[in-house]
């Protein structure tokens, strides 16, 4: 008797066994299923504005953060270049129903578009660059772009032998003037002596893309004395950079390091993560967190910044480059308070 309800025993606690190993594999299983499912549910999507995803700047800095995300997660990313401002909401919206979710839109031009696809697509998560639309299926993303051109105003003023720096702007709106504003304030903290000029392109869209008139508002600055010129215009920069280098001075990109453009004159580039949020969005939606929020990315955040690479590494000394980064600590400590022209539309410079 002894013998048998030992065997029993022992059977017993082999089926236990063998039921708490499938309970567990039914379990890893499910959740292996379920990741899956979870994945095969995000179908992301982006739209860029009209100058494309290979404009080497604002548009391109999405595509790079789209790229890094395709290539961490293998999930394709779809992607529609429209090549009006009235493709963009026929974009959206397609998108929106064919299921695409989350859909990135790029860029301030965006905000009339997102605000009726998200209106008709209520199920469709948005994520809108640069503008605000209040509803509970938009997540904003914008930037404090005045922190990070206070940071290359800082270095632009202790590159320039001339006392004289220069601006060149895309469209003429609040946010490019913040741009502006900020770079006016970083250089004259540097050097309250140094002079500023300051051009926009236009006051169409099609001011982001003239590089044509990009190198003509420099090269007026240059011969005005300008040794120093910051460009927030897009695909203009472009022509800004150019003429900057045929002329033998230096030139600040922004959005996305552009310091590979012309090496030797780029000073550095106002950087500015829009890359990142992309990514962010769809890791998200991903992840079960996704949430229609309003992001508001600064110095502290890591959302602006300057780049420092091998491309302009020698025209940046140790000196320089303590500086800038005294600046940005100050602006993160609450030491240096950077006016935002967007606050008021005014500039203290």
């Amino acid at each position: 008797k002894s013998r048998r309800r030992k065997m029993k025993q022992t059977k017993s606690s082999r089926l236990g066994g063998l039921v708490k190993k499938t309970s567990l594999a039914l379990i890893a299983g499910a959740f292996v299923l379920s990741a899956t499912i979870a994945q095969a549910d995000i179908r992301p999507a982006v739209v860029y504005d009209t100058a494309g995803k290979n404009d080497k700047s604002f548009n391109e800095a999405v595509f790079v953060g789209i790229t890094k995300f395709m290539n961490d997660t293998g999930i394709a990313v779809t992607e529609l270049e429209p090549t009006n401002e009235s493709m963009m909401e026929q974009s959206l919206k397609k998108l929106a129903q064919r299921g695409y979710s989350p859909v990135v839109a790029v860029g301030f031009t965006m905000a009339n578009a997102v605000q009726a696809a998200a209106e008709e697509y209520p199920d469709t998560k948005f994520t809108l660059i640069d503008m605000v639309v209040g509803l509970p299926n938009v997540q904003n993303v914008i930037y404090k772009e005045h922190e990070g051109s206070f940071l290359v105003g800082v270095l632009a003023a202790m590159n320039s032998k001339t006392g004289t720096v220069g601006f060149v702007g895309g469209m003429d709106i609040p946010l490019i003037s913040r741009f502006e504003c900020g770079y006016k304030q970083g250089v004259k903290w540097q050097d309250s002596s140094i002079n500023i000029l300051a051009n926009m392109t236009g006051s169409t869209p099609a001011a982001w893309g003239n590089p044509s008139k990009g190198g003509e508002l420099t090269r007026s600055q240059v011969e005005s004395g300008a040794d120093v010129v910051y460009a927030a215009a897009g695909g203009t920069g472009i022509g800004v950079y150019q003429t900057a280098a045929d002329m033998g001075v230096l030139a600040i990109g922004v959005d996305s390091n552009q310091n590979y453009m012309q090496p030797g004159t780029m000073l550095t580039s106002m950087l500015k993560q829009v890359g990142e949020a992309a990514y962010d969005s769809y890791e998200a939606a991903m992840n079960g967190t996704w949430s229609s929020d309003m992001r508001i990315l600064g110095v502290a955040e890591g959302g602006v910044g300057w780049a420092l690479d091998e491309y302009n590494r020698d025209l940046v000394s140790a000196e320089m480059e303590a500086r800038v980064n005294e600046a940005r600590d100050a602006i993160i400590a609450g030491d240096i308070s950077v006016h935002d022209y967007m606050a008021d539309n005014t500039c203290p410079i």
